[in-house]
């Protein structure tokens, strides 16, 4: 029996589902995580074959010991996972201290945190990139705006989406991000572009051919939700465009992906931008190796009518889909709420409106609440028209 270690199997709830999908292809399922073992859900511990609860994982021994106990009880340790990118970089130390074969080790992983290696790779891929520099001082900075003009977007070398990013329109909002920027990170900063983001969203096996993929849209950036306290608001499309799909599959093979789950991101441009592409064109933008934010693959599911959790499991144990890929697809629309904002209409309002569409509604944790909001309902859709009746009839506020 193949030993597979999920780290932080309960976060976010829903992932209990890898747990489970792995389980029932016949791996010995072993986790580690900071909630006590009966502050996991039921439907979790159902399918753990043992629990070891780290009180402590900020403290990297301590994770060390854990893999250490299941290795003496149990044997090589075959996969050790997370698909959370908190514990990405300490999955790989772990691989690499007990010489887990399966898995990206530290020196691969960092072409996938750093969003100024990611470029190389883009470009590898035939995929254009923005124009960048590496922050060091505010005469770099300033030389590189003379070059390609304001806007500007700075945002950490490494990090998740736009966190801790600055929009710098002038140069007030360049002593403004010197004085706020914290001084332990490295910035990257690249040229503005205008567009709307879209994802590549899927699974590849060993070989880094994508197995299964899908697409979200994201008519407001996690930028602009950010920065202007916008409702979150994106849907999973019905097919992935052939462009993007080709994009996509070429992305993966240069960053030599094997059996992961991946979200890549791309602008689609919504203006011609000279040196980089036209009208619709889709620019790079950045990686995450593991599944979208919050209860996306749910939302995915609900989409294409599969389990993706399947799927993720069959690769790891058979390295092919097998699931029925000719089910019905839908949009499915994920629009979110916040506790302190009024709306026109309230929570009972929606799900009485949408009672025949809405799949699932619960709040995200407070840890995703600054980004994702509070609340959110996900529903599923035949038409595009329906999708954007569902956005304003949710989002619109008193």
């Amino acid at each position: 029996m193949k030993n597979f270690i999920i780290i932080s199997p309960h976060f976010p709830e829903t992932y209990y589902q890898f747990a489970q999908a792995l389980k029932r292809n016949g791996f010995r399922v072993l986790g580690v995580g900071d909630a006590s073992y009966f502050e996991i859900s039921y439907e979790l511990r159902s399918c753990l074959d043992e629990y070891y609860c780290c009180y402590d994982m900020e403290n990297y021994e301590n994770e060390k010991r854990a893999v250490a106990c299941f290795r003496n009880k149990y044997g090589i340790i075959d996969y050790l996972e997370s698909n959370n990118e908190y514990w990405l970089e300490r999955d790989s130390w772990l691989r690499n201290d007990f010489n887990i074969p399966n898995g990206v080790r530290p020196d691969e992983l960092k072409s996938w945190q750093h969003k100024s290696l990611m470029k190389d790779l883009y470009k590898k891929a035939g995929v254009p990139v923005t124009d960048y520099i590496i922050v060091t001082d505010k005469e770099n900075l300033l030389r590189f705006i003379d070059k390609v003009g304001y806007p500007v977007f700075a945002k950490p070398d490494v990090g998740v989406g736009a966190s801790n990013g600055y929009k710098i329109k002038n140069s007030g909002d360049v002593d403004v991000f010197f004085d706020k920027k914290d001084p332990d990170i490295t910035y990257i900063c690249e040229q503005f572009v205008t567009g709307n983001i879209v994802s590549f969203d899927g699974i590849c096996d060993d070989e880094s051919n994508v197995v299964f993929c899908a697409s979200n849209i994201f008519p407001p950036s996690v930028a602009d939700i950010a920065e202007e306290g916008k409702d979150l608001f994106y849907y999973t499309d019905k097919k992935v465009p052939d462009d993007l799909k080709e994009i996509g599959e070429k992305v993966i093979k240069a960053f030599n992906v094997r059996k992961k789950f991946f979200h890549l991101e791309f602008f689609r441009l919504t203006e011609n931008i000279p040196n980089l592409g036209k009208i619709n064109d889709l620019v790079a933008l950045e990686t995450n190796m593991r599944p979208a934010g919050g209860y996306t693959p749910d939302l995915i599911n609900f989409s294409q009518s599969v389990n993706c959790y399947q799927i993720y499991a069959d690769v790891m144990a058979f390295n092919s889909n097998n699931q029925d890929m000719s089910m019905k697809k839908y949009y499915a629309a994920c629009a979110s709420r916040r506790d302190d904002i009024y709306y026109v209409h309230d929570d009972e309002a929606v799900l009485e409106r949408y009672k025949n569409n809405i799949c699932s509604n619960d709040r995200y944790p407070d840890v995703l609440s600054d980004v994702m909001g509070n609340r959110f309902f996900m529903a599923k859709f035949d038409t595009l028209e329906e999708v954007n009746e569902f956005r304003k009839y949710c989002e619109t506020r008193l």
